[in-house]
């Protein structure tokens, strides 16, 4: 073999390699799901839940802590007592929760990545709130707005996360009145997919909406979904001030909001898993009533967050059979209502990215896909509880969101007859791999994960014995080192910098929520 000849088979070989290695950053469509859903309630069951729900809401009632929801229920019918209790008749309760729409199209800065949710349509949303972070180097620490503008960049090139989110980790270098304003950038800029916004107190969130109404133009807001507000209940059966008022701004700029019981199972609702979905229920009701009264048909989304307790420290458990279980029984919940609904994805414990992380958060996953979601939140980076994202766990959510993909859209028949005629050319004894019918479609026929290392032992010890954690932040890397920003239009990028200019002037730099300002 002449000298030339073996450096151009090197060449090619290299060639292909750097094509399979090159990051694809295509962003996979809305998920539309093709497995049947799994129901553990029948019928009957379904309506105890319901019927248990509205009793809760007629006897027991919900605190609204805020003057403005109380005067809203007052004008709308509700029962109001002790100041702020109210009593919400089943009747009125049903009627609002009808004109809310049983579907939501977003559309992104990038047409191309808008997303639909509701019914059989489902997207996968990065974590969201990590006060820490575990870096490239694995090391746990506080982030920077920089490092925020990282997730940002690795949630633009994941082709299975169709949101960048908002504070992916927490920028702990930016005053805390301010910091609204730059996360809400970083979203924007670092990626042209759908996006998360701040709702951590009412102005806060009228600055996020005013600087959407920037990005995509004046009016647009008004008929467009184009981010997403989340809204906290205090469990057992409270919603607060802030995020009331959060709420009421996203509904009157017409923009989802989702309304999420926050459920720590056995803490802050009977230690019984049906029960515990029932109360969880009327606290979800409730919230949707109020964004029907704020604003008729304006779009909202069941929400929820479930975590149970552990009896021996308090501390929350993630992957736990129960959570599976009331994820499969709001699922049935939702659609009786005709609602969207939201849940969460790939939760975990481990204070490290780990075989408990991995066993939770696939525990996880494999009952959201099964319950039906649509805005599947927290599928990227969650550990610890939520205390830290970590870059590695990151990554594989994200491929491991890419096979959840795959197999919720269920048994692809488009090639059958041609597969089958390949058995009649095979015959017996043969194989398929030289088959034109294998070279066509071996790239989809079977999903092949980047991350996870299949190779012979003697092949993982040739290429360093990594295992998935230094695979991952070695990936990561990579993806960083191809990132190209989706650019914003310059005009648009220099009025929204303008803006949080002004806005940072105006609002006093406290570590405190901007209430007043």
């Amino acid at each position: 073999m002449t000298a030339q000849l073996q450096v151009s088979r090197r060449g090619g070989r290299e060639a292909r390699r750097t094509i399979r290695t090159a990051p694809k950053i295509d962003m996979l469509p809305t998920l539309k799901r093709g497995l049947p859903v799994v129901e553990p309630m029948d019928v009957e069951q379904v309506e105890r839940i319901h019927e248990a729900s509205l009793a809760i809401l007629e006897e027991v009632g919900v605190v609204f802590r805020d003057p403005i929801a109380i005067e809203d229920w007052k004008k709308a019918g509700a029962d109001v007592r002790a100041d702020d209790r109210v009593h919400l008749d089943r009747g009125l309760v049903m009627e609002l929760i009808k004109t809310i729409p049983p579907t939501v199209e977003y559309f992104a800065r990038n047409p191309a990545k808008n997303v639909e949710l509701g019914g059989d349509k489902s997207i996968f949303v990065p974590m969201t709130g990590a006060p820490y972070m575990r870096d490239l180097d694995d090391v746990r620490r506080g982030p920077t707005i920089a490092d925020l503008g990282t997730f940002h960049k690795l949630a633009h090139m994941m082709p299975a996360l169709h949101s960048s989110a908002h504070h992916i980790v927490e920028p702990m270098d930016i005053v805390v009145a301010h910091r609204h304003l730059h996360i809400t950038y970083s979203s924007m800029k670092h990626s042209d997919k759908i996006f998360m916004g701040m709702t951590t107190s009412p102005k806060n969130a009228e600055d996020v909406l005013d600087m959407c109404e920037i990005l995509f133009g004046e009016g647009f807001l008004e008929k467009h979904a184009v981010t997403t507000g989340n809204c906290n209940g205090n469990s057992p059966l409270v919603w607060d001030q802030v995020m009331l008022g959060g709420m009421r701004a996203f509904c009157r700029r017409n923009q989802p909001v989702l309304c999420s019981p926050f459920v720590l199972g056995g803490a802050n609702t009977p230690a019984s898993t049906a029960a515990a979905v029932a109360q969880l229920n009327a606290e979800a009701l409730s919230a949707l009533a109020y964004t029907q009264v704020v604003r008729k048909g304006c779009p909202a989304i069941y929400g929820h967050y479930l975590s149970t307790v552990s009896m021996q420290s308090g501390a929350p458990m993630a992957g736990t059979p129960e959570i599976s279980l009331m994820n499969f029984m709001i699922g049935q919940m939702a659609r009786r209502y005709n609602v969207p609904w939201r849940t969460s994805n790939l939760l975990g414990g481990a204070k490290v990215f780990d075989a408990q992380a991995g066993y939770e958060s696939a525990m996880t996953m494999m009952a959201v896909l099964m319950s039906g979601a649509n805005y599947i939140w927290h599928s990227a980076g969650w550990n610890e509880a939520g205390m830290h994202c970590s870059i590695a766990k990151f990554v594989v959510d994200a491929e491991v969101c890419s096979m959840g993909y795959r197999m919720a859209q269920g048994i692809q028949w488009d090639d059958f007859d041609e597969a089958l005629a390949a058995v009649r050319d095979v015959g017996p004894g043969g194989h398929y791999f030289g088959h034109p019918h294998t070279q066509a479609n071996f790239e989809k026929a079977f999903f092949i994960p980047k991350l996870f290392d299949n190779n012979s032992i003697e092949q993982w010890y040739a290429d360093g014995s990594k295992d998935i954690k230094q695979r991952a932040l070695d990936h990561a890397r990579h993806l960083l080192a191809e990132y190209q920003e989706p650019k914003v239009d310059v005009a648009k990028d220099e009025e929204l910098r303008a803006y949080i200019d002004r806005r940072s002037r105006e609002i006093p730099a406290v570590d405190a929520l901007n209430e007043e300002y």
